[in-house]
């Protein structure tokens, strides 16, 4: 064979291959699967995944090669045989055929012929490639083997007897999930698929197994045997769990949400989405859900139309305009609401509006700002910190990127009050109280490893911008990213914090903790839940239990009629058209999927009809499409309020967001509540911490500060640090604690 290049004129990078006589140009390195990818010419397989590393265990992609004019002695698999120079690939001759037909064989051997009950029915790469490269009657007259299932938890759903090995499972909870859980067992015609002690699956990322099973051997177990995939209409939505913005298809039926599958964005989400996003729909038809207008009558509720309860919110919010009037926003409504919110402000003269509900210090007049790093580029990253973030639970496809940047030999580093659980390796950490972490990011040699870095990234999460110090820790993270030239990104604290910043929900007299420790005589509340949601419970609960509160709610619960005077029912993103943005400053569209409940209507529309009878300005247009024409960013001289005080002896509160308890959906989805990640109300002590109060793990202990007292089950952990209780929100027994100093005596 010559040693001169087949085409002399082509990049020195790359070479020639001919496949099925077309002649391509692929990068050196790269698999025959790749070019005939690229020209789009089909090859069947089962194992490979262009996310996953290369295993070559199904055979499926066989292909007929030839090189200088010698054809190789036996097929090989597309996936794990490198390009050449002049390769010639058939995909589709006789040897290839005959490779590909003898290969699906063997797979069928053993698989059970239930198509007509399996979920993946419709939708299975198993199923498809049979057609075209099956038997129609199989030579296999022997006994088949049956594999007995294991309870991987209560998304996942198992049939191992159909597991033909593929190992895409495995590889994705080894390289993506960073977890290991699932392995290969025994050998030969032996080997089977699962978990080796028999636990269900920990990640948060569990669902996409199912994503990547080609055949029907792990399927989703909340929509399993609900629907067919041909019966389904598939709706473009997003997560609107945390700040990613995860792209996603609703898949509904009849109107009814029957489950959230990825879609794939290589900007934002790839083609993964987090269990939260996944499960979270099954919060929709909670029993709670509020599906009628509701007044309150001497203390009763009873059913309005929605001309009444619009009357009855129009009267409240005349009666109590001006500096009388607080608005309330979940930092997760979507753009076109947070305009409207504003202008309903503006309109009734008040600047007590807000969206950053959640957080305890705003005395620096902080807002949310988009990343100073795109999210497709973190993982290109070679030095990335941490501060005040338990980033897997918080945003779990931002933990993946940087996992993916440490897989590329980055080096990670952490400052933080909780030793939290990473699926990465930890270059150096500081686990220290909530009030040390500003120092401790002033430490030169935390300087020194980020200004030797060419892309460095400074990731600030939900634990230092919701805790009592969080403005120092704004200022030092801002000065450590400008003094070594790392890419600061604050995680905004909302799906759509950043949307609302651009849309003006922010103060200009009042911020939300001024609003409540200051009450007012009436409040405006929109997708709150107030028993949970307020960064200080007690206090959010005495100031709207004095005044008069109209609720836009998706959910009648007991918080919000404790608390009300009227509940208007509106729509939750996966049942309106709404524009999120993402942490890196994206606008995204979400296309309405389910069908409202009862009579629940898109916030925007009740918002214009509100804003329509009181004949305010900018409520008169008609549609959505003359809403989001007069969209437009909204600047604000944002008010500070006074710093928390945090003085008095007992230890430090760390208050982290628990991963399915973040909002009213996540808290009514069954199955992620009984996730093994949702471990319940309690509060985690240092050993020495334990010890000094006379609490022993597993024991039950008063937790008290200046806002509010409660009994949790006390865990002893050292990877908390001396000082300071770790405490999950979320749940209504933490509730009455806000981010201070708690005393904590045995119960």
């Amino acid at each position: 064979m010559s040693a001169q290049p087949v085409n002399p004129n082509l990049a020195p990078d790359h070479v020639t291959v001919f496949i099925d006589g077309v002649e391509l140009a692929a990068p050196k390195g790269s698999m025959i699967i790749h070019a005939a990818d690229k020209a789009g010419i089909p090859i069947p397989r089962f194992c490979y995944h262009d996310k996953l590393a290369i295993a070559a265990n199904c055979r499926m992609c066989l292909v007929d090669t030839e090189v200088g004019g010698r054809g190789a002695p036996k097929p090989s698999p597309a996936c794990a045989t490198p390009v050449m120079d002049g390769l010639k690939v058939f995909t589709r001759n006789d040897k290839a055929l005959k490779a590909q037909r003898n290969v699906m064989e063997f797979l069928l051997i053993n698989h059970p012929l239930d198509c007509p009950i399996c979920d993946q029915g419709g939708e299975c790469e198993l199923q498809d490639l049979s057609l075209g490269y099956g038997r129609s009657v199989s030579r296999f007259a022997e006994r088949k083997r049956v594999v007995a299932d294991e309870d991987l938890g209560p998304l996942v759903a198992t049939e191992m007897t159909r597991c033909i090995q593929c190992t895409r499972c495995v590889r994705f909870t080894a390289e993506i999930a960073g977890t290991y859980e699932l392995g290969g067992m025994q050998r030969g015609e032996n080997l089977q698929i699962g978990t080796y002690d028999g636990k269900p699956l920990t990640t948060e990322l569990s669902g996409n197994v199912i994503d990547v099973c080609p055949v029907g051997a792990l399927t989703n177990k909340v929509f399993r045997f609900r629907a067919r995939p041909w019966e389904l209409i598939a709706r473009e939505s997003l997560g609107g769990h945390d700040a990613l913005g995860s792209n996603l298809f609703h898949h509904l039926r009849r109107g009814d949400v029957m489950r959230t599958v990825p879609r794939d964005n290589e900007a934002v989400n790839e083609c993964w989405i987090s269990d939260r996003d996944r499960y979270s729909h099954q919060g929709l038809t909670a029993d709670d859900r509020a599906v009628r207008p509701l007044v309150k009558d001497g203390g009763e509720w009873r059913e309005a139309s929605w001309e009444e309860a619009l009357t009855r919110a129009e009267t409240i919010l005349r009666d109590n305009a001006a500096d009388q009037l607080g608005v309330l926003v979940h930092p997760a409504t979507s753009n076109e609401e947070g305009t409207l919110l504003a202008r309903l402000a503006d309109a009734l003269g008040t600047g007590n509006l807000d969206h950053r509900i959640a957080q305890r210090d705003l005395s620096d007049a902080a807002v949310a700002e988009a990343f100073a790093m795109p999210v497709a580029e973190l993982d290109k990253a070679d030095v990335v910190l941490l501060v005040g973030s338990n980033l897997r639970h918080e945003v779990p496809l931002l933990h993946h990127r940087v996992r993916q940047a440490w897989t590329r030999g980055a080096k990670v580093y952490v400052v933080n009050p909780v030793d939290f659980d990473f699926t990465f390796d930890i270059e150096d950490k500081a686990i220290v109280a909530p009030s040390k972490i500003a120092a401790t990011l002033q430490v030169a040699e935390l300087g020194d490893a980020l200004r030797g870095a060419k892309h460095a990234a400074i990731i600030v999460g939900a634990q230092a911008e919701g805790s009592a110090h969080a403005a120092d820790i704004r200022k030092a993270a801002a000065a450590l990213a400008s003094s070594t030239g790392a890419s600061l990104c604050r995680i905004p604290q909302g799906a759509n914090a950043l949307g609302l910043t651009r849309a003006g929900v922010l103060p200009s007299s009042r911020d939300a903790n001024a609003m409540l420790a200051e009450p007012r005589g009436a409040y405006v509340i929109y997708g709150i839940e107030p028993g949970l949601d307020f960064a200080d419970q007690a206090q959010a609960l005495k100031a709207l239990g004095a005044a008069q509160v109209v609720a836009f709610s998706h959910f009648a619960c007991q918080s919000t009629r404790q608390v009300a005077d009227v509940i208007l029912p509106i729509g939750a993103l996966a049942e309106i058209d709404a524009t999120l943005t993402n942490l890196e400053g994206r606008d995204q569209q979400a296309t309405a999927a389910g069908k409202l409940p009862g009579d629940a209507r898109a916030g925007w529309r009740v918002l214009r009809a509100l804003g329509g009878a009181m004949d305010l300005a900018g409520f008169d247009f008609t549609d959505l499409a003359g809403l989001r024409a007069g969209l437009q960013g909204k600047t604000v001289q944002v008010a500070a309020s006074a710093a928390p005080v945090v003085d008095g002896d007992g230890l430090e509160l760390a208050v982290t967001q628990a991963i399915y308890r973040v909002d009213g959906l996540t808290r009514r989805a069954a199955a992620l509540q009984s996730h093994p990640l949702n471990v319940g109300p309690r509060i985690v002590l240092h050993p020495d911490d334990a010890a000094a109060n006379g609490v022993t793990d597993g024991s039950m202990a008063k937790v008290a500060n200046a806002v509010g007292t409660a009994t949790l089950q006390v865990a002893v952990d050292d990877r908390v640090a001396p000082g300071a209780a770790w405490v999950e929100s979320g749940y209504g027994a933490t509730a009455a604690l806000a981010a201070g100093k708690v005393k904590v005596v045995a119960a």
